[in-house]
């Protein structure tokens, strides 16, 4: 076995044995907001001063939820309302086994999650700026410096760039100026 697959099986298994809490079963009645703020970049603040301890924002990470009305730290007796200035995550890593449409494209985000992209996890533009859904409508930005990586692995189709990932293709987009 190689170092990358290795570090695939490594990598997911990680991700499989995360205990991920069932928020979709907690319903708390009390509601309310907190001064908490996720910026662009995936930094997380609170009361304007940035939370430094990952492991505290890897823990919110775990209990975040999206609503029709916003994004939420939840629990099984209170759901707090948090700011989110784009998306909650970045994907700052990427790693690839495997080649043409057969290979696996694995991601890594800020927050410790260890994502292959695929159907469930697929990658999406929003004009200019890729994105990779995460869990229960949670997304990722893909940082630039690991889209350059990933427009490296793309192929031309026609006008487009497509990415591919677990069989299937994904849009880059246009390679025509």
């Amino acid at each position: 076995m190689s170092y990358i697959d290795d570090l695939f099986d490594t990598l997911t298994s990680l991700q499989q044995n995360k205990r991920l809490p069932p928020l979709h079963l907690w319903q708390p009645e009390r509601a309310g907001e907190i001064d908490i703020r996720i910026d662009r970049e995936g930094r997380w603040y609170h009361e304007g001063t940035r939370i430094e301890r990952q492991p505290l924002v890897d823990l919110f990470a775990t209990i975040l939820r999206l609503e029709a009305n916003g994004y939420y730290l939840v629990t099984p007796v209170e759901k707090m309302k948090i700011t989110v200035e784009e998306v909650p995550f970045i994907a700052v890593d990427l790693d690839v086994r495997g080649s043409g449409e057969n290979k696996q494209l694995l991601f890594s985000t800020n927050v410790g999650d260890y994502i292959i992209a695929g159907e469930e996890h697929p990658i999406h533009m929003r004009g200019e700026r890729p994105f990779l859904l995460v869990r229960d409508g949670l997304h990722a930005r893909i940082q630039r410096s690991v889209f350059y990586r990933l427009v490296e692995e793309g192929q031309p189709q026609g006008e487009d760039l497509l990415v591919y990932s677990n069989g299937l293709g994904f849009n880059l987009g246009s390679i025509v100026a």
